[in-house]
């Protein structure tokens, strides 16, 4: 009789773990979590990222965007800049703007689904964030896209001027900066994004003998420019604080600042960007000015780009780095370790949190010249995005945490004790030696991860604040 009950008892036991050890609180503390944006545009406008033509299915856009965002996370990348408005349309539901023929091909004609909150969902799955990029005047970038009738060129005509064979919003009218402010708030309000963003296009690069006539100066066009800036800002704060607010000007303010630097282009007159006084007045949470020249020669050096633009304000500058011109026509040779330099130098020069923009998404999906491979011994750990204490600097509640390893593997649970809690950093001690392993959704539950002495688990909040960590260790580790 003994010997028929301990049978299912054994047979019990030989399905357990051979090695079963809980953590217990312990005093070590881990190294502050590292901090910096890495982030890459993906950009719609002739399909030059995503989707990779006109007229794809549904399942085959979600398909290429999924890939997309494995890539960055693959990589340790930490935020995509997701282009959602590129010339007065919308990648989203909108009851403003069409949808934009970049798609299905045809203005205004669904995809059957939504992108931006199919994006959303994916990244913030992945632990990345999501900053939605507009163009804020540009109504149309070509005469030979058809128009549907209910975009602004055919339903508001009055607000639009031609500049050669683009249609331009003109900036000196209300409704205008009106329009731009209310698309953006309404993405804002109705979506779950991180942040908003903003090229350059304030108004239109200057194109042979073209004139844009709105009988303006450019003080005056600047003055336009500068009251939608700064307006926008207060917005987009007032409805939701956590949202980070960033633009993308020409590298260069204007040619000769700093000493020495030239330039074709005079974005302060041409494009009336005053982006100086944005970074230096706090009307932007970041600024990524398009550093996309190589670090020599020195009339166009993006170590001397830098130094200057994080010398201009107190808020982070994160460039954007020309991913897409290693070995191209605009610059034949350029290697990929070029982009590495320039990565390492955002993390040396100035003093503010560190971080840079890949333009763009394509290059790094396709490895272009390599440079895959060389960001992966590059972003070696995760990263959290830096904070904004200008905005809050509240530190959420430390989130309750067990955990226990089994065999060959540490499973870590958090439980939040702050409702404003977004994403954990989870840390391990192998050792002597503490690593990042990931940053994750709060939403989850627990993780796990190779069989660690020690784990540490820190909540982070949608500023990007950081509470204490909460911090275990194996018995006698």
């Amino acid at each position: 009789m003994m010997r028929r009950l301990l049978l299912p008892v054994l047979g019990l036991l030989s399905t357990l773990p051979a090695f079963s050890q809980a953590f217990a609180p312990i005093a070590d503390r881990p190294p502050a979590i590292t901090r910096e944006f890495r982030g890459a545009w993906v950009a719609c406008i002739y399909n030059l990222d995503w989707p990779s033509s006109r007229g794809l299915g549904a399942a085959q856009q979600q398909a290429e965007l999924r890939g997309i965002l494995d890539k960055m996370a693959a990589l340790n990348m930490n935020a995509v800049v997701f282009q959602v408005r590129p010339h007065c349309d919308a990648v989203y539901q909108s009851s403003i703007e069409p949808w934009s023929p970049w798609l299905t091909g045809t203005m205004g004609s669904s995809p059957g689904y939504d992108p931006l909150a199919f994006c959303i969902r994916e990244a913030h799955a992945r632990g990345i964030e999501v900053h939605a990029w507009f163009n804020p005047f540009r109504a149309i970038s070509s005469n030979t896209i058809t128009c549907s009738s209910s975009h602004v060129t055919c339903a508001n005509p009055r607000m639009v001027k031609p500049y050669g064979s683009m249609k331009w919003c003109d900036p000196a009218l209300p409704e205008t900066r009106g329009r731009a402010t209310g698309v953006i708030l309404d993405v804002v309000k109705r979506y779950d994004v991180d942040g908003v963003h903003m090229d350059d296009y304030f108004y239109p690069y200057p194109s042979g003998g073209a004139v844009f006539r709105d009988g303006k100066t450019p003080a005056e066009r600047r003055a336009y420019v500068d009251g939608f800036v700064n307006n926008l800002y207060s917005a987009v704060k007032q409805q939701k604080p956590w949202v980070r607010v960033g633009i993308s000007p020409f590298g260069i303010w204007r040619p000769g600042v700093p000493a020495g630097i030239e330039a074709g282009l005079d974005s302060y007159e041409n494009l009336a960007c005053d982006s100086r006084k944005w970074l230096a007045n706090g009307w932007v949470d970041y600024l990524a000015p398009q550093l996309y020249w190589r670090n020599a020669p020195a009339k166009q050096s993006f170590s001397s780009l830098l130094s200057w633009w994080r010398q201009q304000g107190s808020r982070p500058v994160w460039p954007g780095i020309a991913t897409a011109r290693i070995n191209s026509s605009e610059d034949p040779g350029r290697p990929a370790s070029e982009i590495i330099n320039q990565i390492q130098l955002s993390r040396s020069i100035g003093r503010n949190y560190v971080g840079n923009i890949q333009w763009s998404a394509k290059s790094i999906v396709t490895n272009r010249g390599g440079i895959a491979t060389q960001l992966a011994n590059t972003y070696t750990q995760p990263a959290a995005v830096p904070p904004m204490p200008w905005v809050s600097s509240r530190a959420p509640a430390s989130p309750g945490v067990s955990a226990q390893t089994n065999g060959n593997g540490t499973f870590v649970r958090w439980v939040l004790s702050d409702p404003n809690t977004a994403k954990v950093a989870i840390q391990a001690r192998y050792g002597s030696q503490w690593k990042m392993i990931k940053i994750a959704p709060a939403s989850g539950n627990g993780i796990t991860i190779p069989a660690a002495d020690a784990v540490a688990v820190t909540a982070l909040d949608r500023f990007g604040s950081a509470s204490a960590p909460k911090v275990l260790g194996r018995h006698g580790s």
